[in-house]
């Protein structure tokens, strides 16, 4: 959900009227946060299992007050009311259907709603690796977002992170299979690497214009720990704590340390710490992350600065 959430632009929060916000909730807002998700639409579904109204709003001040508490306008989100299962049994998708008409009613929000972002185009080119492929008779292609700056045939890249960097060039640029002369930021995109073997490249390393970021493994960090309330740690951590930091589309693990005098961190906590990772990743002053260990965030920080 991470890695597949630092692409987005907007996202649809689903919840069940029947239960109201869970810890996932406040877990999928706070990483919406993180990776700078900027707008969300909330569909508060299974409406049909609910008889009394007043529940519904309460359920409603609810979501609205978590996302206000998480730095989202709660009180200017749009707030759907439906059930996808009647909309999806019906299926007629007529605007005067009782059934249908709360999905149309969602498109509706997200197309107003969430605008037509502002892509960051004027700074040098960064493009996370999301997946790799081998074409037969071309080559290998890394595919991604194109988080800034733009991209063209016969633009010589570096590949950033987890193994040594080294240059190539950009001899094809595709979008959804067709040919691009360029692509720009926001743009989701193959790129045809010349030279470059498959297992020489892989998810979360990053192609970057040479020169403008570099791989570092010791960083400091202003993080949140979460509560137990919202699906965090139950227990404080200590120095030498090893947790897996995601970052982009990748994670890795991690040993923090904590600063002189702070003998643990306690959930709720937010702290400044260091952390040292295992693998040198491209990492660069303001960038989030999140932090997980079996399974469940347990954290949220942002590097304040590059140690090593």
């Amino acid at each position: 959900m991470i890695t597949g959430a630092a692409q987005m632009d907007g996202a649809i929060l689903v919840v069940a009227a029947t239960d109201g916000p869970m810890p996932q909730t406040r877990e999928h807002i706070l990483l919406a946060r993180q990776v700078n998700v900027p707008y969300i639409v909330v569909f508060m579904n299974k409406v049909d299992m609910v008889e009394d109204a007043e529940l519904l709003d309460l359920v409603e001040l609810e979501v609205r007050e978590l996302l206000t508490r998480y730095g989202y306008p709660g009180d200017e989100v749009p707030v759907v009311r439906g059930s996808a299962l009647r909309a999806m049994e019906c299926g007629c998708g007529r605007e005067a259907c009782a059934n249908c008409r709360p999905i149309l009613e969602l498109l509706e929000a997200v197309d107003t709603y969430i605008p037509t972002p502002e892509r960051d185009v004027d700074r040098p080119f960064l493009m996370p690796i999301e997946d790799v492929f081998s074409i037969s008779g071309r080559g290998t292609v890394v595919t991604g977002r194109i988080e800034r700056g733009r991209v063209k045939v016969g633009d010589e890249v570096e590949v950033v992170g987890i193994r040594p960097t080294f240059r190539t060039v950009v001899t094809g640029v595709e979008m959804f299979r067709k040919v691009l002369d360029e692509g720009i930021a926001g743009d989701n995109v193959g790129l045809l690497l010349r030279g470059v073997e498959r297992r020489e490249v892989e998810r979360g390393q990053v192609v970057a214009k040479p020169g403008t970021i570099t791989p570092h493994v010791r960083f400091r960090a202003e993080v949140y720990v979460l509560t137990k309330e919202e699906g965090g740690r139950h227990t404080p951590f200590f120095s030498g704590y090893r947790p897996q930091f995601y970052f982009r589309t990748t994670d890795v693990t991690g040993t923090i340390r904590l600063p002189e005098g702070v003998e643990m961190v306690m959930p709720g906590d937010n702290v400044n710490l260091e952390v040292e990772l295992i693998t040198p990743i491209a990492l660069e002053r303001g960038l989030r992350f999140a932090i997980r260990e079996g399974g469940r965030t347990v954290g949220a920080g942002t590097i304040t600065e590059i140690l090593e």
